[in-house]
């Protein structure tokens, strides 16, 4: 009886597994198909590479470098400010605190997780945007700034959890022997810690980017939605908020809607080459 439920139990497994894999298959035929229909007319290389987004224009009109940019640019800058908070706070939780703080640390970063990006948006553009503008006498405060400050906030529970966990483990297994050697808790952390949890830190990078290129409804309310060039101090606009700016508006089967889903896969695409790139990476710290 019970190698009969261990069977169920893992044909079921394998039956999720399937589904989930096919539904992603799905997802991705899909938006690939909308998007061959533009192809056709318009160059991959044109549409990347062009300049100028005017979907009531002509063809040539119809490209997305600058919202490429300001894609990675604004993830970029997210990363860039999250990263050393997040790895920060993960070593502090799993080195220099006790159970009561770490379990308190652990319950606000799980809230962050939880909350809305509406609700991060919306205080990005009532304080974040407000404050550039009045302290610094921009012109707007919606910036590639505001939406990397924004986006950094939001990736911070990601990289906080993906690094604890891995950080408290070398912590236990070394923590006694580096006592008993007289070394230090700050060396032991340089030396042994951080390098054992390269992995950890790469995986939590990894999501992080993810949640950065992919997040929409918090970036949109921040950055401005230009699609010009991106600057640090001015207005850019990324794939995510383009696609859920204009998809109401686009007739059904026109070019523009299947110039948005273009815009979707090539968002997928450039997921599909950070995680590629980071995988060879972490490949290489593995030897």
């Amino acid at each position: 009886m019970k190698k009969l439920r261990d069977k169920i139990f893992i044909f079921l497994l394998k039956l999720l597994t399937l589904f989930s894999l096919l539904l992603l298959a799905f997802i991705v035929l899909f938006i690939l198909k909308e998007s061959i229909v533009f192809f056709k007319e318009v160059s991959i290389l044109r549409f990347i590479s062009g300049k100028s987004w005017n979907p009531l224009g002509s063809l040539d009109k119809l490209s997305i470098l600058p919202v490429i940019l300001g894609t990675i640019y604004v993830s970029l800058v997210g990363i860039l400010i999250s990263l050393p908070i997040g790895v920060g706070t993960a070593v502090v939780l799993s080195s220099y605190t006790n159970e009561n703080l770490k379990r308190l640390i652990r319950g606000i970063v799980d809230i962050l997780a939880g909350i809305p990006s509406v609700v991060y948006g919306f205080i990005g553009l009532l304080v974040l945007v407000k404050f550039f503008e009045v302290r610094f006498s921009f012109a707007s405060g919606e910036s590639v700034l505001a939406g990397g400050i924004v986006l950094s906030i939001m990736m911070l529970p990601y990289i906080i959890s993906t690094c604890d966990e891995s950080m408290e483990k070398v912590y236990n297994e070394y923590s006694q022997h580096s006592n008993a050697l007289g070394v230090s808790k700050s060396y032991m952390v340089r030396k042994i810690i951080l390098p054992e949890s390269r992995r950890s830190i790469l995986a939590g990078t990894v999501l992080a980017l993810g949640r950065g290129m992919g997040e929409t409804m918090a970036v949109m309310m921040v950055i401005g939605n230009a699609p010009i060039m991106p600057a640090l101090f001015k207005k850019c606009q990324t794939i995510p908020s383009l696609i859920a700016l204009e998809m109401g508006m686009a007739e059904v089967g026109s070019l523009h809607y299947h110039a948005l889903f273009a815009s979707g896969f090539v968002l997928m695409v450039m997921l599909f080459i950070v995680n590629i790139v980071l995988y060879l990476i972490k490949k290489s710290i593995d030897i």
